[in-house]
C-alpha cells in the first residue's frame, strides 16, 4: 500500500502544478500549458485576465504579451475547448476531445437553441477563412450579455461539434476557422473511441494533478454518465496509469454505484468534417511528452498497453507486455483489458460545461477495486493478481529548500509497496492495485509524481480563483485547510473578503487573501486579509513579496492597502509596506 501523509499529497501537488521546483519554468507558456493540461478562459479582468494571471503565477514577470503569443500561436499549438470548463488546450489534445464532441453532435443543442440554417455559417467560413462575430453580423441581439445572435450560436454550436475551431484571438475576440484548415492534418486524422479519449484524459488530468481523488479526476474533466462509467473502469483496470494511494486525512473512499452506459449514438465512429471523415494517423514523436496524447498502435482493447505504446518520457505510460504489471524506471506498463467491461445499457445525458453535482463526484473508487473479484494486472485481497506490489526503500527527504514548508519531503512510510528506491526514483517492482490491508485507498497518483522527492523552493504568488490548482473548492480546503469562495456574484454589502479575492500562496500554503485593483500606477489592495490571527513576520513578508511583485508585473509602481484583517496585522503590514519593495521581488 502506498501511503502519503498530508503534507506530502500537498509538495507533490504543488510540484505537479508548477509552483514548487526548479524546472517548473522549462519550457515557457507553452510547457506549463503541457504540464497543466487545460488552462480556463473567464472573461473577468481585474489585473489581468485569469489565463495571463496563471502564466504570471508559475512563470513570474513573463511579459503579457508574450503569454498571448504563446497561447494563440500560428501556426495553431493550442485551441479552446470544454475542458473543466472553456479552457486553453495543447493542440495534440484535439482527438481527445471527440467523445465530447460526438455528444454534443448527439444532442443536437446546446443552451441555446441551433439555428435550423447553421451550416451557412460554416459555408462563409469555408468561403471567406477566418471570421469574428463581428464578421458575420455580431454576437448580441440586444445589449444582454446571454441574448447571442443566431450567427454567433451557429459558430459556437460548430465549435462544440468540431466542424471549426479557435487557435487564435484578436483582442478578447474568438477567430474561428475550419477545424481541418487550422489542427494539423497528422492530428486531426487520429481516430479515438470514447473509451480511449477517457483513458488518455484521465492520465493527464492524473499528471497535471499529482495525487486527486476520484471526484477531483471528474471536475477536471467535467465528466458525467458513461464517461464517468468509463473513468471509473478505467482507473480499476490500470489503463489509466494511475496507482492508488492512501492520503492520511483525506476521506475515505466510497464504491463508485456507477453503471457503464452506452453514449448517444455509437461512439466508435469520428466526427465527420465537411470535407470528410478523418483518417486514422499518428502524432509526431516530438509532441509525444508527459501529459500529452500518445497515439494508438492498434484499434485493440482500450485497457490495452498497445493503446498507449509511443516513446515517452519518465512518468508516461509506456508499452509493455499486456499484463504483466511490470515497471520500469520511470514509467509504468498498462495492463490488458477492456476499459468498459460487460454488456452497456441506455445512453446518458452528454457532458456539458454546467457544474457537477458535488455529491455525485465524491465517489472515489469504483466497485471492482474493493469487491474482492479483481481485473487484470489487479491484487485484491484474497485474490492474487499478475501485478503484485513489492515492498521498496522507503525515502527520506529533507525539508523544502527556501521556503516555509517544515518537515520531510516525503515521509519514511510513504511510497512502501511501489518500489521506490533510495533516491526516490521507481524500481523495477510490480505495480499493479495494492492488497487491502488495514487502509483503503482513497486517491490515485501519477506514477511521475512519486518517482522523486519534491525538493526546490515553492513560489510566492497571487493565484488566480480560475487556477488549477484551486478551481475544486473542496478539494482546496482537503489540501490546504482553506475555505474559498469567489464573491464576485455576492452583493456587496454582503461580501467578506472582496469582489476578486486572490488566494496568497507561499512556503507552499495558502496564507492570505489579497482582493485587487489598479488606479492608474498604483496597486490597491483593497482587502488583504490573514489566515492567521497570529502576526508572522515571515507572513507579512510573503504577503508584501506577493503585492510588489503583482504590482511589477501589471506596471504599478506603487502599492496602497486599505484594509487588513486581522486587525492585528494592520500596523505590522503597513510599516513594512512603508518601506518600499523587498529584494524578494
Amino acid at each position: 500500500m502506498t501511503e502519503l501523509s498530508a503534507d506530502d499529497a500537498r509538495r507533490l501537488i504543488l510540484r505537479a502544478q508548477g509552483f514548487m521546483g526548479a524546472d517548473v519554468r522549462r519550457g515557457g507558456v507553452q510547457g506549463m500549458l503541457r504540464r497543466l493540461g487545460a488552462v480556463q478562459l473567464d472573461t473577468v479582468s481585474v489585473l489581468a485576465r485569469s489565463h495571463e494571471l496563471v502564466a504570471y503565477g508559475r512563470l513570474g514577470a513573463v511579459g503579457r504579451e508574450t503569454i498571448e503569443r504563446a497561447y494563440w500561436h500560428n501556426p495553431a499549438r493550442s485551441f479552446e475547448y470544454w475542458c473543466h470548463a472553456a479552457c486553453i488546450l495543447p493542440i495534440e489534445h484535439w482527438p481527445l476531445y471527440d467523445f465530447r464532441r460526438r455528444a454534443y453532435r448527439a444532442r443536437k443543442q446546446r443552451w441555446h437553441e441551433v439555428p435550423a440554417d447553421y451550416e451557412k455559417v460554416l459555408h462563409q467560413v469555408r468561403d471567406s477563412g477566418p471570421v469574428t462575430t463581428s464578421d458575420i453580423g455580431g454576437a448580441k441581439k440586444s445589449a444582454e450579455w446571454w441574448d447571442w445572435s443566431d450567427s454567433k450560436i451557429a459558430l459556437e454550436w460548430l465549435l462544440d461539434i468540431g466542424e471549426l475551431v479557435c487557435t487564435q484571438r484578436i483582442g478578447w475576440r474568438r477567430v474561428y476557422d475550419l477545424a481541418e484548415r487550422a489542427v494539423p492534418a497528422d492530428v486531426l486524422g487520429v481516430e479515438l473511441t470514447d473509451e480511449e479519449c477517457v483513458v488518455r484524459l484521465a492520465r493527464i488530468a492524473g499528471a497535471a494533478l499529482g495525487v486527486a481523488t476520484r471526484g477531483d479526476l471528474i471536475d477536471f474533466l467535467r465528466l458525467k454518465g458513461p464517461y464517468a462509467a468509463m473513468l471509473d473502469e478505467a482507473l480499476a483496470s490500470g489503463a489509466a496509469g494511475l496507482v492508488p494511494v492512501h492520503v492520511a486525512g483525506w476521506p475515505t473512499a466510497k464504491p463508485s454505484r456507477r453503471t457503464a452506459a452506452t453514449p448517444p449514438t455509437a461512439s466508435s465512429t469520428s466526427i465527420a468534417t465537411s470535407s470528410g471523415s478523418a483518417a486514422p494517423g499518428s502524432i509526431p514523436s516530438d509532441t509525444a511528452s508527459r501529459g500529452s496524447i500518445l497515439p494508438a498502435a492498434s484499434s485493440g482493447s482500450v485497457g490495452s498497453s498497445s493503446v498507449f505504446s509511443a516513446s515517452a518520457t519518465p512518468g508516461t505510460v509506456e508499452s509493455g507486455s499486456a499484463g504483466s504489471g511490470s515497471v520500469t524506471s520511470g514509467s509504468v506498463a498498462v495492463t490488458s483489458g477492456s476499459v468498459v467491461s460487460g454488456a452497456v445499457s441506455s445512453g446518458l445525458e452528454p457532458l456539458s460545461a454546467e457544474p457537477l453535482d458535488a455529491a455525485a463526484s465524491d465517489s472515489v473508487l469504483s466497485n471492482s477495486l474493493l469487491s474482492g473479484s479483481g481485473t487484470s494486472g489487479s491484487q485484491v485481497s484474497g485474490s492474487g493478481g499478475s501485478g503484485s506490489a513489492v515492498s521498496g526503500s522507503a525515502v527520506s527527504g529533507s525539508g523544502d529548500s527556501g521556503s516555509g514548508d517544515s518537515g520531510s519531503g516525503v515521509s519514511r512510510s510513504s511510497l512502501s509497496g511501489f518500489g521506490v528506491s533510495g533516491r526516490g526514483s521507481l524500481g523495477s517492482g510490480g505495480v499493479g492495485l495494492p492488497a487491502v490491508s488495514g487502509r483503503v485507498p482513497n486517491a490515485w497518483a501519477d506514477p511521475g509524481a512519486l518517482a522523486s522527492v519534491p525538493r526546490g523552493r515553492h513560489r510566492t504568488t497571487l493565484v488566480s480563483p480560475f487556477d488549477s490548482l484551486i478551481w475544486h473548492r473542496g478539494r482546496t480546503s482537503r489540501i490546504f485547510d482553506f475555505d474559498y469562495q469567489l464573491e464576485l456574484y455576492v452583493p456587496k454589502a454582503k461580501r467578506v473578503h472582496g469582489y476578486f479575492t486572490m488566494p496568497v500562496l507561499a512556503g507552499g500554503r495558502l496564507i492570505g487573501r489579497v482582493d485587487p485593483a489598479r488606479e492608474g500606477s498604483t496597486f490597491v489592495a483593497r482587502h488583504v486579509s490573514f489566515e492567521s490571527s497570529v502576526v508572522r513576520s515571515a507572513d507579512i513578508a510573503a504577503v508584501l513579496e506577493a503585492l510588489w511583485s503583482a504590482a511589477s508585473w501589471v506596471g504599478c509602481t506603487d502599492v496602497r492597502v486599505e484594509r487588513v484583517t486581522p486587525e492585528a496585522h494592520t500596523r505590522p503590514l503597513l510599516d513594512a509596506l512603508s518601506q518600499g519593495p523587498s529584494d524578494l521581488r
